[in-house]
């Protein structure tokens, strides 16, 4: 797989970026955490988990742009799972 090749200064703000995603997903997940979900908001839990996942993958071989665009998307579905509770 081709990663887009960031400069440093890119690399560093996108590991930042997906860090504060990551945490933010992380907890929200942690808030719906031991409470009686419905289907969707559990199928919301799977995905939030498989991107978090992902995003660590890439992250560990320093691919932050696509950690940071799975992160993102972890994020924000775990924004959706917070607010549906």
């Amino acid at each position: 797989m081709i990663a887009p090749q960031l400069t440093p200064q890119e690399s560093a703000v996108a590991q930042q970026q997906t860090n504060q995603s990551l945490s933010i997903a992380e907890k929200n997940l942690e808030a719906a955490r031991g409470k009686n979900l419905n289907a969707a908001q559990s199928d919301l839990v799977s995905k939030i988990r498989s991107f978090i996942k992902d995003a660590r993958e890439a992250a560990q071989i320093s691919d932050w742009s696509r950690a940071r665009s799975l992160a993102k998307k972890a994020q924000i579905l775990a924004e959706e799972l917070a607010a549906s509770l």
